[in-house]
């Protein structure tokens, strides 16, 4: 499976996942810049973190508009996997390729720290493969992170089963302690009905090395690439 990482004016991750997929995970990443017409190639594409335009008007809104971001919902539509982390996931609730979106921090103050996620999907490639009992901690880094959705919104994501990782405490109590932006139920991560597209606030990517002392991100990576590279 190939995978492209999408890079836009300001994005500041995009080193950190495609270390993580091509030297952590040992997969064949390529770079995709805003402006390329086409994805060469590749069948799972993604979105990292940082601050795309600025993050001018809403964080993504400006992103969103790239024209590789046409291709990229094309290629949603057709079923093809996206990933997006942080600022990536902004620009997917932008795009329309996932529902809700993200606010301010309660704090209204930017956090950048470890936090700690369990996950909750039992059918997302993202979490399928992951202990829902087991808590991770993942560094977080966002001023816009708090997730939002209609009450009717948040029935749908239970019943389709879409919610993939809710924060919580170091103990893994879903609790207002742990939820730190102040997020809808705790939401750290979503997917589409379809289960193609991913959205995580928290940076897994950034845990993936023993030199930084954590490598919680690659048992995340694995469920990931062990069910799509099925697919693919």
């Amino acid at each position: 499976m190939k995978i492209g990482v999408v890079i836009f004016p300001g994005s500041n991750c995009d080193e950190d996942i495609f270390y993580a997929l091509k030297d952590a995970m040992k997969q064949d990443v390529v770079k995709l810049w805003h402006k390329d017409k086409d994805l060469h190639g590749c069948d799972f594409i993604v979105l990292p973190g940082g601050f795309s335009y600025g993050d001018y008007l809403r964080s993504g809104a400006i992103a969103r508009f790239s024209p590789v971001m046409e291709l990229v919902v094309e290629h949603a539509q057709k079923g093809g996997y996206v990933l997006g982390i942080c600022n990536g996931f902004q620009i997917l609730t932008e795009a329309g390729l996932l529902p809700g979106a993200l606010l301010h921090n309660k704090s209204q103050k930017f956090v950048c720290k470890n936090a700690y996620i369990r996950p909750v999907s039992r059918t997302a490639a993202l979490t399928a493969g992951l202990n829902t009992e087991q808590v991770f901690k993942i560094p977080v880094a966002h001023g816009e992170g708090r997730y939002f959705a209609s009450d009717e919104l948040l029935k749908e994501l239970h019943d389709n089963d879409q919610i993939l990782f809710k924060y919580c405490d170091e103990k893994g109590e879903w609790n207002e302690a742990g939820n730190f932006n102040g997020s809808a139920e705790n939401i750290a991560g979503i997917c589409n009905k379809q289960k193609n597209v991913f959205g995580m606030m928290p940076h897994p990517e950034r845990a993936v090395d023993r030199q930084l002392g954590n490598t919680d991100g690659i048992a995340i990576f694995k469920s990931l690439f062990n069910f799509t590279n099925q697919m693919v």
